[in-house]
């Protein structure tokens, strides 16, 4: 049995993901040296170590969809314009773009959210435990998993890869640093859909002006 003592512990001698380090332990059937030869070999323990340099190169990525649509700027930062100009690259940068036009995140990562939007969070989580009828002891838990549920809807690094459901988008960047020698990572990205938000504004517009009527 794989503990999270082990995962930590591999974490630790690496510096490789979470979810690397259960997937090296579950191949290796629990043997911590043959855990990290596994690393070793696919790249992931040296690309953790990359993932600290500056990267201050790269792209800004457009997508378009549905004839117009969907559009999407990202931002993609690599450590040198030499990379910046492979195609390995620019197909990683294309990926992301239609990774968030596809599945329309939030933020890049959770580190972005802010304590008190979190805590907000798990407080409406809590209530709606409890009103479940969830026992006082297991709620905390309860909440954890959904807020870590929530985490992989509007964290773009944590969604599953449109391409790769078994992998995330972070995996996907920490293959490409391993394969590619050159820490990677997205800055920002902004979305656009034609007529989002029109509706809401619309029917905040309307109930303004029934509030007025109702005044006179």
């Amino acid at each position: 049995m794989i503990t999270a003592g082990m995962v930590k512990e591999l974490r630790e001698k690496t510096g490789a993901g979470m979810m690397d380090c259960k997937r090296a332990l579950t191949e290796a059937e629990g043997d911590m040296e043959k855990a990290v030869e596994i690393l070793r070999e696919k790249g992931l323990a040296s690309a953790a170590k990359k993932s600290g340099r500056i990267a201050a190169e790269g792209l800004v990525e457009s997508y378009i969809h549905g004839a117009g649509r969907i559009g999407v700027l990202v931002e993609v930062n690599c450590e040198t314009d030499f990379v910046a100009k492979t195609d390995e690259f620019r197909e990683l940068c294309r990926d992301i773009a239609m990774q968030v036009a596809a599945s329309r995140p939030e933020y890049v990562a959770r580190e972005e959210i802010s304590e008190e939007f979190i805590a907000k969070e798990r407080e409406i989580n809590r209530a709606q435990a409890l009103n479940e009828g969830k026992p006082e002891k297991i709620v905390d838990k309860v909440v954890d998993g959904r807020m870590e549920k929530y985490f992989k809807e509007i964290c773009l690094l944590e969604q599953p890869f449109i391409k790769d459901s078994d992998k995330t988008v972070q995996q996907l960047i920490t293959e490409k640093i391993a394969k590619i020698g050159e820490n990677i990572s997205v800055r920002r990205f902004a979305r656009f859909q034609v007529g989002e938000g029109m509706e809401k504004r619309t029917c905040d517009l309307a109930s303004e002006v029934q509030e007025m009527l109702n005044k006179k």
